[in-house]
């Protein structure tokens, strides 16, 4: 992604695959192109659902174990990563977080699992087979991304995998559109038509089905003015979010001295901001040994889409054994349920209509917001939050196109429900 006016810097012929498969190869081109133009310029890695264990892997591409420097270089030229979009989502996994009961969503899992013999993956030229899943999926997903990185960070002084989180869509047939109701696939092939869900994504065998594709996603940006300079300098200081197709406005602050009644203020997210940090940020330290961090959090519905659930926010961190851990805290919910003795909530239940690929808005809430304070924070424990908003149950995109093409008998495999859900970038705190 590049900040600048190519007219002032020259044409840039972009660094690819075929130079080199090499990440570090990529940030030497992007250092020289910032040295030679005095631009700026930063890359996204592609969802890592599919990467083989290797986008939050421990060593670098040449099998090395990771450096400070390595580190260093990749928070510098990788700020942000694509978390969801049409091959999948990639926050979690249910073998990752099996106490999680929102992880399995949209979980691509079916690559590996169409064969028993090890296969070319006919987009990524990885050779895939049984082996691939499982052990594997710590260094594919986000969330394990991030407990990683503190991990690293205690180990080499910087965390490499410091990033914030953006959805994209992926799409191959220049229809950036990420709504079920209007989903034209991955690529020309798989524009809509009424067995286009039963057929290969790419046309070969062991490719998923196309029924396996989610219609997700899109990145927002929290930037001060509608300009490229300014969406750029809040890509690089992370403060975005994602969503996996609705226009869900979401806000996030994390700080020391937020107070009840501060997030449903008119002026709360002058409050975040004078009070705290938004997502992407680092808390500052601790003003006290026995102070627990506050968080900050709203979000809006999509005006064109569904009323929402719940507002989760996801906390991991590393403890004094040198542990990783998750925990999902439900701090919001619509239609006055509460949080039970086991830490879940009531489902909010459903109004979709499957065979009019259709539902109401008579539950849920068009708004959610919450203070919600870290119960068992401690001040010695690197920890890393995000907020998680989760809509009532909709139509997912294959139950519109059943409905259009008058498509009956599906396989019951293919799911026609779906809860679509954002992610904001997380909130990091550091010991001293």
């Amino acid at each position: 992604m590049f900040r600048d006016d190519y007219s002032k810097t020259g044409t840039i012929v972009p660094f690819s695959a075929f130079d080199s498969r090499n990440p570090e190869d990529l940030w030497r081109f992007l250092a020289r192109y910032e040295q030679t133009t005095g631009g700026q310029v930063l890359a996204i890695p592609h969802n890592g659902n599919v990467s083989n264990g290797e986008m939050f892997a421990f060593e670098n591409f040449e099998g090395e174990a990771l450096t400070a420097a390595y580190a260093r270089t990749r928070q510098r030229w990788e700020p942000l990563y694509e978390v969801t979009q049409i091959k999948g989502d990639s926050e979690t996994h249910p073998v990752l977080s099996p106490t999680d009961e929102f992880a399995d969503f949209e979980t691509w899992s079916s690559w590996a699992g169409k064969t028993t013999e090890p296969g070319d993956h006919p987009c990524c030229r990885q050779t895939w087979g049984p082996e691939s899943m499982g052990a594997l999926k710590e260094g594919e997903y986000a969330r394990s991304g991030l407990k990683r990185g503190l991990k690293l960070r205690a180990d080499l002084g910087v965390n490499p995998f410091k990033f914030g989180l953006i959805g994209s869509t992926d799409a191959h047939t220049s229809l950036a559109t990420a709504d079920s109701d209007n989903f034209w696939g991955k690529y020309s092939s798989t524009f809509p038509s009424p067995t286009r869900m039963l057929e290969p994504m790419v046309g070969v065998w062991p490719s998923p089905l196309n029924w396996e594709t989610s219609a997700s996603g899109y990145a927002a940006v929290w930037a001060e003015r509608n300009t490229r300079e300014a969406i750029f300098a809040a890509m690089k200081r992370r403060e975005v979010y994602a969503t996996t197709g609705p226009r869900i406005v979401v806000r996030f602050f994390g700080g020391w001295d937020f107070e009840d009644g501060d997030a449903d203020r008119s002026d709360a997210a002058s409050i975040g901001y004078s009070r705290g940090v938004p997502m992407g940020g680092d808390l500052p330290s601790a003003p006290a040994a026995d102070r627990r961090p506050v968080f900050l959090v709203g979000a809006l519905r999509d005006p064109d889409g569904a009323n929402l659930d719940r507002i989760q926010i996801v906390k991991g961190w590393l403890d004094a054994t040198g542990e990783l851990h998750e925990q999902v805290h439900e701090v919001a919910l619509s239609d006055g349920r509460e949080v039970g003795p086991n830490g879940k909530a009531p489902a909010v239940g459903s109004t979709v209509d499957v065979a009019n690929a259709s539902w109401e808005n008579t539950i849920g809430a068009v708004e959610l917001t919450a203070i919600w304070r870290d119960p068992n924070f401690d001040s010695a424990e690197a920890a890393f939050y995000y907020a998680r908003v989760i809509e009532i149950p909709t139509p997912r995109w294959t139950a519109y196109d059943a409905k259009y093409f008058d498509v009956e008998n599906l396989p019951e495999e293919i799911p026609l429900i779906t809860q679509q859900r954002a992610y904001t970038s997380p909130i990091w705190y550091t010991p001293e």
